[in-house]
Formats: C-alpha cells, sequence, structure tokens
C-alpha cells in the first residue's frame, strides 16, 4: 500500500491583512523554524499582501499562496489577476471554487475548472474547494452534492503536485459547528474513491484537506481521520499561536 501523502495545512486569511500583517507572518514562520512539524505549510494573504509575503517567506517552512484567479493568462479583465501574474508575485498555490466565490460569485464547476486548469498552466497548485450546505446534508444529498462538484470540477489530467482537494461543508465555515470524525470519514473516503477511479496511482497521491471550524483544540482528532491530509484554515489561521497550534498535530 502506498504511503499517505505528506500533509499540508494551508491558512485562507480571506479579506483580512494590511502592511502591518506581515509581523504575524513573521511569528508563524519563527515558530515554525524552533518547533518543526511534519507537514507543509502556507499562508493564503490578500494579493495586496502577496508579494510581500512571499519576499518575507522566501526561503522559510511556510509557502505563500493565492485566494484565487483568473481562467486567462492575459486579457481585458478589470479587476481580475491571473494565475501567471500570482506566480509572478510569489505564490505556489491558488485557492479555487472557494465556497464564498461560489455563493457570492456564483462560480459554477465549469469556472472552478477552468480556474484549476490555468493554475496547472502557470505552475501553480489548486487547492480546489468542494462542500455542501446544511441544507442538503439534512437532506442526505452531501455525497451526490460531492460527487457532482468533482465531476464538473475537477481538471481532466490529475497531477498530485498540482492539485489538492479541500472538503469544507459550507455550514461548518466561521461557524464554530463541525461534523462528526465519521461524517468527516465518510466523505474523504468517498473524495478518495472518486480520485482512485480517475487515475489509481496519482488519486492516491493528491491531498484530501478538511476545512470548516478548524481550531488547536479539534485539529488532533480531525488530522487523525483516514484520507485527512492536512487542513484548510479559515480564521485560526490570522494568529500565529492558533495556526502553529493546529499544524502541531503533525508533530
Amino acid at each position: 500500500m502506498a504511503s499517505a501523502p505528506r500533509p499540508l495545512v494551508a491558512g485562507n486569511w480571506k479579506m483580512n491583512g494590511l502592511k502591518a500583517s506581515r509581523a504575524e507572518l513573521g511569528k508563524i514562520i519563527e515558530g515554525a523554524k524552533a518547533n518543526p512539524v511534519a507537514c507543509d505549510l502556507m499562508i493564503c494573504p490578500p494579493a495586496t499582501l502577496l508579494e510581500s509575503f512571499a519576499t518575507v517567506a522566501l526561503g522559510s517552512p511556510v509557502a505563500i499562496g493565492a485566494q484565487d484567479c483568473h481562467a486567462e493568462p492575459v486579457g481585458a479583465f478589470t479587476g481580475d489577476i491571473s494565475a501567471e501574474m500570482l506566480r509572478d508575485a510569489g505564490a505556489s498555490a491558488v485557492i479555487v471554487g472557494h465556497s464564498e466565490r461560489r455563493a457570492t460569485h456564483r462560480e459554477s464547476d465549469a469556472d472552478v475548472k477552468a480556474k484549476a486548469s490555468a493554475a496547472a498552466r502557470a505552475g501553480l497548485m489548486a487547492i480546489l474547494c468542494i462542500g455542501e450546505t446544511r441544507e442538503e446534508r439534512e437532506a442526505g444529498a452531501t455525497l451526490a452534492r460531492i460527487e457532482r462538484q468533482l465531476d464538473g470540477s475537477l481538471p481532466d489530467t490529475l497531477d498530485a503536485q498540482k492539485l489538492v482537494i479541500a472538503y469544507e461543508p459550507v455550514w461548518a465555515i466561521g461557524t464554530g459547528l463541525t461534523p462528526t470524525v465519521k461524517d468527516v470519514a465518510e466523505v474523504h473516503a468517498f473524495i478518495r474513491k472518486r480520485l482512485l477511479k480517475g487515475n489509481e496511482r496519482t488519486g492516491g497521491a493528491v491531498r484530501i484537506l478538511y476545512g470548516g471550524s478548524v481550531k488547536p483544540a479539534n485539529a488532533r482528532e480531525l488530522m487523525g481521520v483516514a484520507d485527512v491530509n492536512g487542513a484548510l484554515v479559515g480564521g485560526a489561521s490570522l494568529k500565529a499561536e492558533d495556526f502553529l497550534g493546529i499544524a502541531a498535530a503533525y508533530r
């Protein structure tokens, strides 16, 4: 049996952070150096901080990612940023298909697939987000929703170096609510099975992250679930102590 992929703990800062936030990134970097963990670490700041964060993090244990990209490399798309631009600014990854963008920007699975493919084109790793609403979970439609999102959002070619899946139950993001360990295990096993169906070797190497009210108090239990290969962390990633406390699940 192939060994489990190396875990990744990534922080999505969303629309938070100013220049002064470089000090918090510095604390994360220093903490990661002082107390190494057996996982990869990444912070995804807003685009305004991307280049400066990449400069601060250069040569450190912390990679820098972005939060979204346009599917096209260049063009008349006012306000958008291409994957190539993100790479040029120092990003090594980009989040695509986050539930907040699927909802407020009405991004379809096809849109997300195009962005994931753009990330690969630019040499970035795509962190592709999927997840169900509370209504879908209560209706017993979680796995059907996950299957539709995977079928519609996955790029045509799976590359474990260019793709990470993040399962984030929409109803758990920022609410303090979390699914049971059994619920998480069921969904992650389902995702893994779907990935293996596409390509057995690559499908086993793609990391599947859990996100949704992850915090230091529940990280070890959640990260111990089969086929959970790390976490996509929201609010708890804004403070070095909390973010590193979650990563400590891999110490």
